[in-house]
């Protein structure tokens, strides 16, 4: 369990926007969760260097992996990790589409399914609507 101090840091650090796919907290059906970016199964310690605020779709499609297979390579590389990568280097707008520049962020988009059906409907819904402005987080 995140201590309540730390989940706030944690929110607050995020600006309240899913730190994998830019969906901001207030627009999601569910509430958000602390992911653990190295699952506490591999080891990974509950401490702020290794959270990430995630809505529950990209939480619960990562599970505990660190790892996947690049979708245009079949190799096996690392996941994004908020803490230490840079979105913006790793992952690009294509309208309400993430695409995925590198092979860390077509292997994230693939695992964490970023542009499923539902995702993107809403995406689409709150670009149109004007509240929700892709950026990169």
């Amino acid at each position: 369990m995140v201590p309540a101090a730390i989940r706030r840091e944690v929110e607050r650090r995020a600006n309240q926007r899913c730190e994998y796919c830019g969906l901001p907290a207030k627009f999601a059906e569910a509430p958000f969760h602390m992911d653990h970016i190295i699952a506490e199964q591999h080891r990974g310690p509950t401490r702020l260097e290794n959270l990430a605020f995630a809505c529950f779709p990209r939480h619960a499609y990562k599970g505990p992996n660190i790892s996947s297979i690049d979708p245009a390579t079949g190799e096996w590389v690392r996941l994004f990790r908020p803490r230490s990568d840079r979105w913006a280097e790793h992952f690009e707008w294509h309208d309400a589409q993430i695409g995925g520049r590198t092979a860390i962020g077509r292997a994230t988009v693939d695992l964490l399914r970023m542009n499923d059906e539902t995702t993107m409907a809403l995406r689409t819904l709150l670009m149109e609507e004007g509240v929700f402005f892709p950026t990169a987080t």
